[in-house]
């Protein structure tokens, strides 16, 4: 979470500055905040609330913000409320130090408590401590500072460091948190997101865990954790600005739904042809999967943990290998059962979803075979990951994920036919069903949202004053109704809950009233009978109840409320298809309520804390 953008480069920077924050802006946006060097001082802008109230605010300060050295933050509030005295940069008490924060200090108040004795706090956040530690330290030599208050501190942590005795510089350091620095044509950044830079193209370099970073407007130094020079080899990066305009869509979230086809060809195509599953990036021996392997493991949060779930099943049939699903923050301070014949797998759209990552880490450490599945290629996770299969998603703006959580799936599809490849558990004639129904999918995904954009929104309202919403599956749609309930969550603020169908008469049913509104979700399979027996059961208690469902059930509509028939494919993957009506209701939904859609309040599009 939080995102920081800083750069020494030529002309005023304090535009750019605002701009980058604009697009940093899905990490977090309580509050936001610059602060630049103007003759040879640090002058400072906060304020609460989207950028849009940051840009207002300095353009109305103009004058006081001229330089071309600065830094930027865009907060989600972790220590502290989101005001403007907890907002980013915080500053030391002599002035010389502003500093922006990405991550948690774990010792702050440890800390605040040491510096009382000398040091005046003006805000509940963890950052402050340590600006105000850099500052102590501080003599006349700005790394050697930064070194030593950083070996005080416990936790993650990514700084963007000013020091007014030095007006053309910038200075930071990352220990568990992302953060680069880019060098480009007009001058040179740091960045939590490689997105939020507007140079055409060049050369960044990750700032590793201990490691100090001074840069100028046409130079970048490193110093490790000790504070020596030392040599580092850059990357290239194509930095041209990605279209971000909403193309005639109100809202990027709407936008990114309809991209989906778009995105899944893109991504398919990456990997699947008529005859066979390519994955490039997937260097595992054939027989680790037909003599070796035990079992798997996929890891995730949110979103992309339901697609696990959905996952679980399509593998568990193609391959004949137990999967389990565990949740990232979860398993992280497990102790796992898995050796070097456990392949795990682990699910992120940034690839820096620091449990996610943590997990990883904690998985090397036995030895188990490591696969991610992530749609930013100079990820942290794709970068430490033996095995990578790279979704084709493009950026989101959206909090809410809709077209990177259909690229998972899809992965996940391809890795299930790719494993059941090797181990030789199915024929080839059911191979090249699979292969040909994925091939499909991106043009059954525009079939469906063609079909079912007016039925989603009409549902919408019959369900948006409803304060209870409740989402039922089996199997493959468990997974689906997760992912459908934690969307209306997320973007309409309604209490929705999923339940796996046969759940429902074990205490939950208890919760259904009159007009309380049911989602069902189910597929052609052998376990729909099943399903449209929970939705008798509701029915029976009073709710409404609504059916999401493929074409082949052309008989169900006489025992539910209204129903939602997208086109079929083959059960494994059902969910491709049915998840889409469930985003486009959510959404409508959503707009009903005349909620922030694109920026639903307190969360961010990628937590990168723990």
């Amino acid at each position: 979470m939080c995102g920081i953008i800083g750069k020494a480069g030529i002309g005023e920077v304090m535009p750019e500055l605002i701009k980058g924050l604009e697009m940093l802006e899905y990490r977090g946006y309580d509050s936001a905040g610059i602060a630049v060097i103007h003759n040879e001082k640090i002058t400072r802008c906060r304020e609460s609330g989207k950028i849009i109230n940051l840009r207002e605010k300095s353009e109305n300060n103009r004058e006081e913000l001229t330089g071309n050295v600065g830094i930027g933050h865009t907060r989600w509030a972790t220590h502290g409320k989101p005001t403007v005295e907890n907002a980013h940069p915080h500053i030391s008490n002599n002035k010389k130090f502003a500093l922006v924060h990405n991550g948690i200090i774990e010792n702050a108040e440890e800390i605040k408590k040491a510096l009382l004795t000398s040091e005046e706090f003006y805000s509940q956040t963890d950052t402050e401590v340590a600006v105000k530690l850099i500052s102590k330290f501080y003599k006349t030599d700005v790394i050697s500072a930064v070194k030593t208050a950083c070996k005080e501190l416990t936790g993650t942590f990514a700084f963007g460091i000013l020091c007014s005795d030095f007006p053309d510089k910038i200075f930071a350091t990352a220990q568990g948190s992302p953060l680069v620095a880019v060098k480009g044509a007009t001058g040179c950044w740091i960045t939590s997101d490689l997105g939020a830079i507007n140079e055409k193209s060049g050369e960044f370099y990750r700032i590793a865990n201990g490691e100090i970073c001074e840069i100028s407007k046409d130079s970048i130094l490193f110093y490790n954790s000790e504070g020596e020079e030392i040599k580092k080899s850059p990357e290239r990066v194509s930095l041209t600005e990605e279209t971000v305009n909403k193309g005639g869509y109100e809202h990027f979230m709407l936008k990114e739904i309809f991209e989906q086809p778009f995105a899944i060809k893109k991504t398919v195509l990456s990997f699947a042809d008529k005859n066979s599953i390519k994955l490039e990036n997937v260097n595992i021996p054939d027989e680790f999967f037909k003599d070796k392997l035990e079992r798997i493991i996929i890891t995730a949060c949110g979103s992309a943990y339901h697609t696990g779930l959905i996952g679980k099943h399509v593998i568990e049939k193609l391959c004949k290998i137990p999967v389990n699903v565990e949740i990232a923050s979860e398993f992280r301070y497990s102790e796992p059962l898995i050796n070097e014949n456990t392949l795990t797998v682990f699910i992120s759209q940034s690839g820096e979803t620091a449990d996610t990552l943590a997990a990883l880490r904690l998985c090397k450490k036995y030895n188990a075979k490591t696969l991610s599945i992530v749609n930013v290629k100079s990820s942290i996770i794709a970068k430490e990951s033996d095995n990578v299969i790279f979704t084709y998603a493009g950026k989101e703006i959206a909090v809410a994920t809709t077209k990177a959580f259909s690229a998972q799936l899809v992965s996940l599809y391809a890795l299930a036919i790719f494993i059941a490849e090797k181990r030789e558990t199915i024929s080839n004639q059911k191979k090249q069903k699979l292969l040909n129904e994925l091939l499909s999918l991106p043009d059954k995904i525009n079939t469906t949202l063609l079909k079912t954009t007016d039925k989603a929104k009409a549902l919408s309202k019959k369900i948006y004053k409803s304060t209870d919403i409740f989402f039922i599956g089996r199997l493959y749609d468990y997974g689906t109704a997760c992912e459908g309930s934690l969307k209306m969550k997320e973007i309409s603020y309604i209490n929705s809950q999923s339940y796996a169908s046969g759940e429902l008469k074990h205490g939950t049913i208890s919760l259904i009233e009159n007009g309380t509104p049911v989602i069902a979700i189910g597929s052609n399979t052998e376990v729909f009978s099943k399903t449209a027996s929970n939705i008798a059961e509701v029915k029976a208690r009073g709710a409404k109840v609504f059916l999401v469902t493929d074409e082949s059930e052309k008989d169900a509509s006489v025992f539910v409320d209204d129903i939602i028939y997208v086109p079929s494919t083959t059960p494994e993957f059902q969910s491709s298809l049915l998840v889409i009506p469930l985003q486009l209701l959510s959404y409508y939904t959503a707009k009903r309520l005349e909620r922030d859609i694109d920026k639903p309040k307190n969360l961010a599009k990628s937590v990168t804390v723990e």
